[in-house]
């Protein structure tokens, strides 16, 4: 865990394709608000990043859904989704980096 320029929190995973996704504190508020089965899910939300399925949006081709079943979810639920938008930005330097993060995350039955 790292924090960003504003001290906000933040978790970095690598995954195998060789780029870091983050999450901030907020989007954890966002996804403990809006899907509170993922309370105590965090590993299962950076495993899915590192080893899930990943498939790309019809829509737009920057977000990203990676899939990971997993057997110990809440009610029926098998598998964890982790919502992901690539991007890039410019430091303060100019110089562009990744910016790869977590929009949200919620369990589903496959």
């Amino acid at each position: 865990m790292c924090c960003d320029k504003k001290g906000v929190a933040i978790v970095s995973v690598e995954y195998y394709y060789g780029n870091t996704i983050y999450i901030t504190d907020e989007r954890w508020d966002h996804i403990y608000e809006e899907h509170p089965d993922m309370i105590g899910y965090d590993e299962h939300v950076r495993q899915t990043i590192r080893d899930g399925k990943r498939t790309q949006d019809e829509f737009d081709p920057r977000k990203y859904f990676y899939t990971k079943p997993f057997r110990n979810l809440f009610d029926i639920n098998n598998h964890v989704v982790v919502v992901v938008k690539f991007g890039q930005r410019f430091s303060e330097e100019g110089h562009e980096t990744q910016n790869n993060f977590v929009m949200t995350a919620y369990q589903n039955h496959f």
